[in-house]
């Protein structure tokens, strides 16, 4: 018998502990987790909206307190943390406002590194608008003098970022900070002839001067010329030499040329989000089967979706948003290839799925202001995305009641994301007593703020007074795998020897639960250089 070499889930990197001080929102009892943990949830959560429990001012003040404390409690990880965010996790307001309130932090202590801190600066800038974005909130947030580090990071961006096509896309009377102004405030050195050319003309653009555009910069020239020729934005070719935007080209257009030839030559050249965002218009427009088909081809391509680095909800709201039954499936194929990571989970798998009020928009809470896709519809996504790869899943949604949610064998995750309803309240503890029956593992899907447990019958054993707690009702042998979708201060889960907090809005951290159980340790999903 095999009394030592056993494969047993280890721990994982989200530390939280029980806390006589910590309560859930709804008065449970809760957990407290370290620094680290904190700032990593709460990171890849916030997309600076209004949630039910803490608005979106409280949650950014949370967020520039818990950066700062850590950009000198662990400057390393942070940075590190950082750049993984921006690169990885796709989170662009999060990671611009943490590199300045990182610069800063370091600065304000004294204890600064200009090579650290200009590396930080470059590293959340992947968009040409970004440095624009960065300046903008510095000043907002910290007066009108930037410092060197922030001033060289933004200008080792700029040699990557600035570029004719990005000039077209981005810099647009509407900013604050445009192209020129940046240019001006942080004299980057140009990368080539072609970008010096480049940066005189967007100094020119912002002072309103009338001077030509230098023949190296083939692309502004093609567009100025095309902006005077309505019959070319027809022409495929044509738009790609001039960096035309779809958002441009209608605008020109406006109601002179046919919205379906408009749209056909446009779409060779749009992106994937464009794409899915436009499938209405294609629709109403009477775009063709044959063009159609094009667009299919691209969103059933794997390579394709994972370098649109699209949010999985993003493809739900497509699927939604499409009135005709034509781009079903190959929605269906994005958000699988979307959800890439999901593993596929052998034994048998209980998954709860978190269906409160505090999950819903109705409730002013939304992953986005822009987005009708709710914190509940991202737990159904993740939760059905678990269920149809598993060998033997228990699809549960959960609020003040539980019930089981069918899964059928070959279904997709947008079908059965379509089975869930709502409920009201949130009782974790009721739904694990319910559901639980032997299975290999727990997953959670959830915002965290459960009600105090309602076991009276299964609380005998502790006198009646106490209220159940996961691991009175899952043995500790089992492992409890809980994504946190919301970042909230206070949870539930005590982590340690098969009890794991996960998090965020893609699925990524899902490829720590076979690490686990093959008994490693799973770490930080960007690599830290040790402090000191």
């Amino acid at each position: 018998m095999s009394k030592f070499n056993k494969t047993t889930a280890r721990s994982g990197p989200l530390i939280a502990h029980r806390d006589a001080e910590a309560v859930t929102y709804e008065g449970a009892i809760g957990t407290a987790r370290d620094l680290k943990t904190e700032l990593f949830l709460l990171a890849v959560a916030n997309l600076g909206v209004d949630t039910f429990y803490e608005s979106a001012g409280a949650r950014d003040d949370r967020y520039t307190q818990l950066v700062r404390q850590a950009a000198v409690a662990y400057p390393r990880w942070t940075a590190a943390f950082l750049g993984w965010l921006r690169r990885d996790a796709n989170m662009r307001s999060a990671s611009i406002v943490g590199a300045a309130e990182y610069v800063h932090a370091r600065l304000a202590g004294a204890v600064s590194s200009e090579v650290t801190n200009r590396q930080v600066i470059d590293s959340v800038l992947r968009r040409a608008d970004e440095p624009g974005e960065l300046i903008a909130y510095w000043t907002m947030r910290h007066g009108r003098a930037i410092p060197k580090p922030v001033k060289r990071g933004i200008a080792d961006a700029i040699g990557r970022l600035y570029t004719e096509k990005n000039l077209l896309k981005y810099d647009t009377a509407s900013k604050g900070y445009r192209f020129g102004d940046i240019i001006e405030l942080v004299h980057p050195s140009p990368v080539a002839p072609w970008q010096g050319d480049l940066f005189k003309s967007a100094i020119d653009r912002r002072h309103g001067r009338d001077n030509a555009t230098p023949a190296s910069l083939t692309m502004l020239r093609a567009n100025e010329v095309l902006r005077g020729d309505p019959a070319g934005l027809t022409d495929p070719d044509r738009l790609a030499e001039a960096g035309m935007t779809w958002e441009d080209v209608l605008s020109l257009a406006g109601a002179r040329v046919d919205k379906r030839v408009l749209w056909e030559a446009l779409i060779p050249a749009m992106g994937l989000m464009a794409l899915a965002r436009n499938l209405r218009n294609f629709d109403q427009a009477g775009v063709s089967d044959e063009v159609a088909a094009r667009v299919i081809a691209r969103f059933t391509d794997p390579a394709q979706v994972a370098r649109s680095r699209m949010f999985p909800f993003r493809w739900l709201a497509a699927y939604r948003h499409a009135p005709s039954l034509r781009w079903g499936y190959a929605l269906e194929q994005a958000l699988a290839a979307s959800l890439s990571l999901v593993p596929a989970l052998d034994g048998r798998t209980l998954i709860l799925v978190d269906r409160s009020p505090s999950m819903f928009p109705g409730y002013h809470y939304s992953t986005s202001a822009k987005s009708d896709i709710s914190l509940a519809d991202q737990a159904a996504i993740f939760g059905s995305a678990l269920a149809v790869r598993a060998a033997d899943p228990t699809l549960v949604e959960f609020g003040g009641e539980s019930k089981p949610v069918a899964v059928t064998a070959g279904e997709g995750v947008l079908t059965l994301v379509g089975k869930f309803g709502g409920s009201s309240g949130t009782d974790i503890p009721g739904a694990v007593r319910r559901h639980y029956a032997g299975h290999d593992r727990v997953v959670i899907v959830t915002d965290e703020q459960t009600r105090p447990g309602w076991l009276p019958s299964n609380m005998a054993s502790f006198g009646g007074s106490r209220e159940a707690l996961i691991d009175d009702l899952i043995p500790r042998d089992v492992p409890v795998y809980l994504w946190n979708l919301a970042g909230y201060k206070p949870g539930v889960l005590d982590t340690g020897t098969n009890r794991h907090l996960l998090g965020g809005l893609t699925d990524r951290a899902f490829g720590i639960i076979p690490l686990l159980e093959r008994g490693r340790n799973a770490s930080w999903p960007f690599e830290v250089q040790p402090e000191g």
